[in-house]
């Protein structure tokens, strides 16, 4: 309001050729105020730059805190909305699901007892060849709660926290590989280092070679099937773009248990030096629409630290 006075009276004066010189100080004096604001602005955000390290990420940490039960509430109100609208299902498409779910019930059963008998197997040749013991892990379930747009390939935020015993690095998984890795532990949630994160890398293997490689996440764009490759491939390896080969996890990561699946690779070239191949990975598209992951969280660590 003030500048628009000013330029009034500038205009007037343009005109008529006479102004009041006692309003044309006043209005004078009043300018400097305008920019208070940014001036404030400037100071304050000269003083976040100024404060330690440690409290900027306790005011990072702290607000996220706070926003947490609002998310965890949106995704309490998801669920309570998938229930009703399963519950408006005819008895006939219950039948049928209760159906298939009978038979992979049966089916796993049967894995689960082929299971019990090569652990057992496995068991009786690590004490008879006196090997140190696989390790095993703790499954936490967790539902997907938030992805945003602008990181859709780099995290997922997870509705379980440091409440369920999580720790940062355990390894995520799904039914169809690897999801990631937790990246930050809050107190009820969680972030999730997405496997096609550009920051991401695991030790890996191709299926049916034993010769350790390491897979790198790439940049994707939002909405496309991910992708990330992996270097320091023998230059004897061979793939086919009919049949692409499986990228697996390795147990030398310490992340992840064996056999894993991470994603194929359909072509190999030389790399830079020209003493290993290159390649790009290609993740499964299910990772687009994820709304439960399982966390791995090592059992022996956990008897280590509580004792």
């Amino acid at each position: 309001m003030v500048l628009v006075s000013f330029f009034k009276i500038s205009t007037g004066y343009l005109k008529t050729g006479s102004v009041n010189l006692q309003q044309t100080s006043l209005l004078l004096k009043k300018l400097p105020f305008l920019g208070k604001p940014l001036i404030i602005i400037l100071f304050v955000s000269f003083l976040l730059w100024l404060l330690p390290t440690f409290f900027k990420s306790f005011l990072r940490v702290s607000f996220f805190e706070f926003q947490a039960p609002a998310w965890t509430a949106i995704s309490y109100l998801n669920s309570f909305q998938d229930f009703w609208s399963l519950r408006s299902r005819s008895k006939t498409e219950l039948i049928k699901a209760g159906q298939d779910l009978a038979r992979l019930n049966a089916a796993y059963e049967l894995r689960n007892q082929q299971h019990e008998a090569l652990e057992a197997e496995v068991s009786r040749l690590e004490k008879l060849l006196k090997l140190p013991s696989l390790p095993e892990y703790r499954f936490e379930v967790a539902r997907v709660i938030r992805r945003d747009l602008n990181s859709w390939w780099h995290q997922i935020l997870i509705r379980k926290g440091k409440n369920y015993g999580l720790r940062e690095n355990a390894g995520v998984v799904y039914s169809g590989g690897v999801v990631g890795r937790i990246k930050e532990v809050h107190q009820f949630t969680s972030v999730v280092e997405l496997v096609s994160s550009p920051t991401f890398r695991v030790a890996a293997q191709l299926d049916g070679d034993n010769r350790p490689v390491t897979y790198y996440g790439s940049v994707n764009k939002i909405l496309t099937i991910p992708q990330g490759y992996i270097k320091d491939v023998q230059p004897d390896v061979l793939t086919n773009d009919l049949t692409p080969r499986r990228i697996i996890t390795t147990p030398f990561g310490h992340i992840f248990p064996e056999g894993l699946i991470i994603g194929h690779v359909r072509i190999l070239s030389p790399s830079n030096d020209g003493l290993f191949q290159i390649g790009q990975v290609e993740l499964s598209k299910e990772l687009l629409s994820l709304k439960e992951v399982t966390i791995l969280i090592p059992i022996i660590n956990e008897e280590s630290l509580n004792k």
